[in-house]
């Protein structure tokens, strides 16, 4: 019976955690497509793509969700400035120099 409620509750804690990775996979998702409009509204001519991959990367779930939130309530200014914050942190400038640089290997 114990290792029956045991197998039972590893089960269930599985269910619990594909549900939630379900959650922030669609979360990233949804917050990748409004960071790369933001990004590619603000710096034109650029490859916004691993720009915004940096961005998610170094971003908090907090962030994630509350960019996310703006795909389906719109951009506003407070989401504009979560990207920009997010832009400006030390890791996501190294992230963005280290894929420009990969891009520029590119054409050499």
């Amino acid at each position: 019976m114990r290792a029956a409620l045991i197998s039972l509750s590893l089960v269930a804690l599985a269910s619990c955690n594909v549900a939630q990775e379900a959650a922030d996979v669609i979360a990233r998702d949804q917050a990748r497509g409004v960071v790369n409009g933001i990004v590619a509204e603000r710096f034109p001519g650029i490859n916004a793509a691993p720009v915004t991959d940096c961005v998610i990367d170094n971003a908090s779930a907090q962030e994630i969700l509350s960019v996310a939130q703006a795909a389906v309530l719109g951009v506003n200014d407070q989401t504009v400035n979560t990207v920009t914050s997010i832009l400006q942190r030390p890791d996501t400038i190294r992230c963005i120099a280290q894929n420009a640089l990969i891009s520029l290997e590119d054409f050499a």
